[in-house]
């Protein structure tokens, strides 16, 4: 009799929760959020559309479907998302009164980092703390770290070259031996590490991303640095939309579901490799050795005075370090090759570029002699508009007293928000935005679009590692083109996308030989 009484009450305590007050609540409409279309029936009074829409792995995607008739719309309960361009100011912009969305609390840790962080004036000293290791200056000085990791890229593409393609035939399965996707990561992953951590962590030279893991115990265990980040942005991105029952659903998740079980573990484990990374380097910083990398910047300013961060603080800067400084170029890099190799004309364009300024034998392109090349930017910033890395819609939320957008008044504490991936594919301002064409960003009318160009978000809370990002792509994409040839298994042949956060590309093979002889 007591078991049945209880579950009773739970049923029509589920009931009244989740379904009786949140409906009573969407005809009350205290937030005047009833008058604008809906994701689906269903957004207005529950998040369960939206989170289904990331279960199924191309959320943004269904966000773009909804916004072809509609400039606004509901997701959820308390969520708006837009897509006329003209928001990206009221939203994102340096005047905007706009803050970060509970999201990046729910889905932080004990200490904010850079990225994460909501209090505009917190966000202003990290800023500053940050600013130096991220400035131009240094990571010219930090040239060399990239070239490194170019080079060894290249050699074990040149180990795993094959003969030359012949004209007219296709690519046999037995010579798409290298993964790009995969490659490309591993390249990105060590240089961060290099350039933040001075930590030589040899992914390229092994051809895989086994790492050590540290638990707050000290027991270290290996494990794939890849798996347990794309797990982990996986879970996370699935519940996270439900803010106020994100941690009960994370709770219920390993509960009921073997595979979310599954990555939490393996969350726990990217936990582990932040850690041991931080552990690692504060080692040789207290054995007294002088590098030059982000975490020097990170513990004293430019005249050696130390900024005393707590260390969990340091330890959050290092994970969005090796997190987003890591998986968000690989997409973009591993994007940009797709889109050439899938439009001929602009890669031959591009290899005539960069052959004017390379010699044909120059393994790494110097930096110096690429960095102004129009073409190759063109290149880079037409393969980020049509599949940025970050392509979620990226949450903020009005003050109290709420806020004017798209001359529209938008009640206070809303979550607003515009996702990269829908932007980008306005018509109005990116013709044929499904077209690779990187002619659209040269000259004055590429300057006309920058505006609208949201790829690393915008405003003061805009990507501080863009510098870092683009330093890696053209030193990278114009020392592979200067070297190789490549192919992709058919003509026809697409990526499998799972979106997260970022927009995460499957396996990319490619068969790779020499431009100019057989490989041995």
């Amino acid at each position: 009799m007591i078991g049945l009484a209880f579950f009773t009450f739970s049923f029509i305590a589920f009931l009244l929760y989740f379904l009786i007050f949140p409906t009573i609540n969407y005809f009350r409409d205290p937030k005047g959020l009833r008058k604008l279309p809906q994701l689906s029936i269903w957004s207005g009074i529950s998040d369960l559309p939206y989170m289904r829409a990331s279960q199924r792995g191309f959320r943004s995607h269904t966000v773009l479907e909804a916004h072809k008739n509609h400039p606004v719309l509901r997701i959820g309960p308390n969520s708006l998302s837009y897509s006329d361009v003209r928001a990206i100011k009221d939203i994102y912009g340096h005047g905007t009164t706009c803050i970060k969305d509970n999201f990046y609390v729910e889905v932080g840790g004990t200490h904010t980092h850079l990225a994460d962080v909501v209090d505009k004036s917190e966000h202003a000293r990290k800023r500053k703390v940050l600013s130096n290791a991220y400035a131009v200056k240094n990571l010219e000085e930090w040239e060399y770290k990239v070239s490194d990791m170019t080079d060894r890229l290249i050699k074990a593409f040149d180990d795993l070259c094959t003969s030359p393609l012949k004209e007219g035939t296709l690519t046999d399965k037995s010579d798409l031996i290298v993964d790009y996707r995969m490659w490309s990561n591993l390249f990105t992953i060590a240089a961060i590490a290099n350039i933040g951590l001075s930590e030589d962590i040899r992914f390229l030279e092994n051809g895989d991303d086994l790492i050590a893991s540290e638990r707050m115990d000290g027991a270290i265990k290996k494990v794939h640095f890849r798996e347990c980040l794309y797990n982990t942005a996986v879970a996370q991105s699935n519940l996270v939309w439900s803010y106020d029952w994100f941690k009960t659903l994370t709770r219920i998740s390993k509960v009921v579901s073997s595979s979310y079980r599954q990555m939490w573990r393996l969350s726990d484990d990217w936990s582990g490799v932040v850690y041991n990374r931080a552990t690692t380097r504060m080692k040789r910083y207290e054995n007294g050795e002088k590098l030059d990398d982000f975490f020097s910047v990170l513990m004293n300013d430019k005249n050696g005075q130390p900024h005393n961060l707590e260390w969990g603080e340091i330890v959050s800067e290092i994970s969005i370090m090796m997190n987003a400084g890591s998986d968000t170029t690989a997409i973009a890099t591993n994007a940009t090759l797709y889109l050439l190799l899938k439009n001929p004309t602009c890669l031959q364009k591009l290899r005539d570029e960069v052959s004017s300024v390379l010699d044909p034998n120059e393994t790494v392109a110097a930096y110096d002699k690429i960095r102004h090349l129009p073409y190759l930017r063109a290149c880079i910033d037409e393969a980020l508009r049509i599949y940025p890395p970050v392509s979620m819609n990226l949450p903020r939320r009005t003050p109290p007293e709420g806020a004017t957008i798209l001359d529209e008044f938008v009640a206070g504490d809303t979550s607003v928000s515009i996702s990269a991936y829908v932007v980008h594919r306005d018509p109005a301002i990116f013709p044929e935005p499904e077209t690779y064409r990187p002619e659209r960003w040269l000259g004055e009318a590429g300057k006309e679009l920058q505006p609208y160009f949201v790829a690393f978000s915008a405003g003061a809370r805009g990507c501080i590692g863009r510098n870092i990002s683009y330093l890696e792509q053209t030193v990278l994409l114009a020392s592979l083109v200067n070297r190789f040839e490549f192919a992709l298994p058919s003509p026809d042949w697409k990526p499998t996308i799972r979106e997260t956060t970022n927009l995460n590309f499957g396996p990319m093979p490619l068969k790779v030989w020499r431009k100019t002889m057989a490989c041995a």
